[in-house]
C-alpha cells in the first residue's frame, strides 16, 4: 500500500488516425447514404402524423 499509487492511472497515449483519403466512390456512397437516411425520416414523419393503423379488435367497455 504505497501512498502514491491512489487514483486512477492514466492510459497510454494512442498515435493519431492518419486522415485517410476518400476517393469518389466512397464520396458518392456517403452522400446516397444521406440521402436514404432522410427519405426515411419524412416517412416516419408522414406515418407518425396519421395515427394508430390497427384501431380495429376487442373494444372494453366501462361497464363490468
Amino acid at each position: 500500500m504505497s501512498g502514491r499509487e491512489g487514483g486512477k492511472k492514466k492510459p497510454l497515449k494512442q498515435p493519431k488516425k492518419q486522415a485517410k483519403e476518400t476517393d469518389e466512390d466512397d464520396r458518392a456512397f456517403k452522400q446516397k447514404q444521406k440521402e436514404e437516411q432522410k427519405k426515411l425520416e419524412e416517412l416516419k414523419t408522414k406515418a407518425a402524423g396519421k395515427g394508430p393503423l390497427a384501431t380495429g379488435g376487442i373494444k372494453k367497455s366501462g361497464k363490468n
